[in-house]
């Protein structure tokens, strides 16, 4: 082992060294959504994503992942939606070594260190016996129902699949996973995979966290499972909505009665939110962005009486905000950065007296209205020069209020990844 890798590892306390390890479970050469990162690390080792992020951070500084992105430094509200990060290669072979020293049935890590066909040999070999791994990364392509064998994975609690394909039918023993905790999965072809075997979804009581990237989110996702009482997040990212999240006959409420963050990106068949949305009403964050199509917001949005965080980047085709917001007693972030057909905030946001801050960079609005003087607790607004003199102005009535004019940052650089 390299003596300064050496060093840096021997220097870890004790639960960041296995933050490390778990770093091995990603594909060699791909950037790793940082919220992916960090819901892994919080649901393995109990620990809030503050911490896991400062996690990230030791790690960074000791060379062992590379921050992609800059975030917001500081910043509570925006999230890290848009970091990624990457590990070398020689990294990631020492993370995958250190784990596989012991038997395979005793890893507390099981993973295939590169894309395979179908499932390794080893597995299959040991498959009579449980695996006492928590954490599961699989790497294929195509699989059908066929292609899996019986596993027992009692522990797990961290499912990650990776594959490059149309088609992908969901391994017959998440079904059996009991304590699975994080889902993420990922397809890493050119277009939206269909998912079935759907069933596998009935036993999963205890999962917290679920990641769906580059896929078909069909109805049937939803309605053949029983609630997931315990999810708390659920991303869907480039993923085909397919009136999943538009029809009303599907409460989505009734199917994730504790969700607080709901992430949408990138998806670019999304026309309106489905109203039962709002019934979520352990919801704290709601993030819609890079959508085209979507054009307006459910009118019962005030429903959302835990909403803090509310990102609507990207949106090109959103002309109005419901009235509604305006009654959200706990909102503290707005983010209507490249909004260019929204004109203008409802006369009533004076009413949001818990607003912190507001992101419309790149934004069309020609003027503020006369309530605006009213929110109190408003510290920090980022806009473009056009419209700096109007927020100068209230920042006569607004004390402590900062105003930051920003650069045009529009950007193509998602088509990369």
């Amino acid at each position: 082992m390299n003596s300064h890798i050496k060093e840096s590892l021997e220097n870890l306390d004790l639960k960041i060294k296995l933050c490390f390890l778990d770093m091995g479970v990603f594909p060699e050469d791909r950037k790793i959504p940082l919220d992916v990162l960090t819901n892994m690390w919080s649901e393995r080792h109990d620990i809030d994503e503050e911490t896991a992020f400062s996690f990230v951070l030791r790690l960074s500084d000791k060379n062992l992942l590379t921050l992609v992105k800059n975030p917001r430094f500081g910043d509570l509200h925006t999230g890290y939606y848009d970091v990624f990060v990457t590990q070398h290669d020689v990294l990631r072979d020492l993370a995958i070594y250190m784990t596989n020293c012991v038997e395979v049935n005793r890893r507390e890590r099981l993973l295939m260190p590169k894309r395979e066909l179908k499932l390794p040999r080893e597995w299959e070999r040991n498959k009579d016996e449980p695996f006492d791994a928590k954490i599961v990364s699989i790497h294929t392509g195509e699989m059908n129902e066929m292609d899996w064998f019986d596993m027992e994975l009692p522990k797990a609690e961290v499912l990650i699949l990776n594959f490059s394909s149309e088609n992908y039918f969901l391994p017959p023993f998440i079904g059996k996973m009991g304590k699975l905790r994080a889902l993420v999965i990922i397809n890493n072809g050119m277009s939206q995979a269909r998912l079935h075997g759907f069933s596998v979804f009935t036993n999963l009581a205890k999962l917290r966290s679920l990641w769906l990237e580059r896929v078909h989110v069909v109805p049937e996702l939803f309605s053949s499972t029983i609630p997931l009482i315990n999810l708390h997040k659920l991303h869907l990212i480039f993923c085909k909505i397919n009136k999943s999240f538009e029809q009303t006959t599907l409460d989505i409420s009734h199917i994730f009665p504790s969700l607080s963050e709901l992430t949408i990106d990138h998806c670019d068949d999304l026309v309106e939110l489905n109203s039962s949305v709002c019934g979520m009403t352990s919801l704290n964050s709601l993030s819609i962005t890079n959508c085209p199509r979507i054009i307006g917001l459910p009118k019962n949005l005030s429903s959302l009486q835990s909403l803090e965080r509310l990102r609507l980047y990207a949106c090109p085709e959103l002309k109005s905000l419901p009235v509604e917001v305006c009654e959200l007693p706990c909102l503290k972030y707005i983010d209507i950065s490249q909004c260019v057909s929204l004109s203008s905030f409802p006369e009533e946001i004076g009413k949001l007296r818990t607003l912190e801050k507001i992101d419309m960079r790149e934004c069309s609005l020609w003027g503020l209205p006369s309530s605006i003087d009213a929110l109190e607790s408003l510290c920090h607004v980022i806009c473009d020069e056009r419209i700096l003199p109007m927020w100068e102005e209230v920042k006569e009535m607004v004390p402590g209020l900062c105003i930051e004019a920003a650069e045009k940052c529009f950007n193509l650089d998602w088509l990369d990844e």
